[in-house]
């Protein structure tokens, strides 16, 4: 795939204090890349550098083989973490007014506004005040204003903010439809079951540098061990001393056991001793959401995993 944004080792210091280091990483047209990491990571300077909100002091960043500087900011839309609609201006008026500053057609602006007006659920709302809407209505409105100029490349800095689960799957819908059309989408977000659903690709960052990078598939295989969930009444001792297992977490009449590194899941399962109490058992990976959790709270399980690279 066409790479659309090519970040190389990308560097940024406050007052003595480096936030990032060696930052590398690219969003290829059609793809999901998501950027994650806990708070205070990087991930927004990361972004804030790429916009040019901020310069970096080491690394390049390009666009379609255009340096920083000569970014065409047309073909970017970008939905930041903090929220900055003008809160007495009409909806359409502020859509209109950002599609003008990237330069595109206000008639077809108006078209596409009053398209995704109806389909975000936001019909007959074009001459309300931004300060009259809920949060949500708000979110949905700004994500409006980063895509109604078709933009090549869309990054977006936790869109699922204050949305309930249904506004959530439309989001969700749409920013696979944006990418199935060729869009190159950066998305960063502390929700890992979305994240986890969506991206193709991620890059997971924490104090400034890279941690892992990556296909979801990739990562899911290198990083995420098995786990075997048992409903049924058992000494949490005697499921420590099974084979392959490397932890296990209990609560009432359910054991998470945690599985290592090459286990075959298969094998493993014909030799449970037959005393045990299964009233329920599911084996799957651990999830992206606990795969943040271990590196932000560090944890380690990483450790000893190597690296994945894209």
């Amino acid at each position: 795939m066409e790479t659309m944004l090519a970040v190389e080792g990308l560097g940024k210091s406050f007052k003595n204090k480096e936030i990032i280091s060696d930052i590398t990483f690219d969003v290829r047209k059609g793809e999901i890349m998501a950027i994650l990491g806990p708070n205070g990571a990087g991930k927004s300077t990361t972004i804030r550098n790429i916009m040019g909100i901020m310069y970096p002091d080491a690394g390049t960043i390009t666009f379609q083989n255009n340096a920083a500087q000569e970014i065409p900011r047309h073909k970017i839309g970008y939905l930041p973490e903090e929220r900055g609609l003008y809160k007495n201006v009409k909806v359409m008026d502020i859509l209109l007014y950002l599609a003008e500053l990237k330069d595109y057609p206000l008639d077809k602006a108006r078209e596409r506004a009053l398209e995704y007006l109806k389909k975000f659920d936001l019909e007959g709302k074009e001459k309300v005040s931004v300060e009259e809407l809920s949060k949500g209505m708000g979110q949905k409105v700004q994500f409006i204003a980063s895509i109604i100029h078709e933009p090549e490349l869309l990054i977006l800095d936790e869109p699922f903010s204050g949305l309930d689960p249904v506004s959530q799957e439309l989001f969700k819908k749409e920013i696979r439809l944006l990418a199935e059309k060729g869009t190159a989408i950066l998305l960063s977000s502390h929700q890992m079951n979305l994240v986890e659903e969506m991206a193709d690709r991620l890059f997971l960052i924490h104090r400034g540098q890279k941690v892992i990078y990556g296909t979801m598939d990739d990562v899911k295989t290198e990083y995420a061990n098995f786990k075997c969930t048992i409903r049924g009444r058992n000494e949490r001792a005697e499921l420590e001393r099974l084979p392959e297992v490397q932890r296990v977490e209990q609560e009432e009449d359910r054991s998470i056991l945690y599985l290592s590194k090459d286990v075959q899941p298969s094998v493993w399962l014909k030799n449970l001793p037959d005393h045990l109490v299964i009233q329920e058992l599911s084996i799957d990976r651990i999830s992206l959401h606990e795969i943040f959790i271990d590196i932000a709270t560090d944890k380690n399980m990483l450790k000893e995993a190597g690296e994945i690279s894209a």
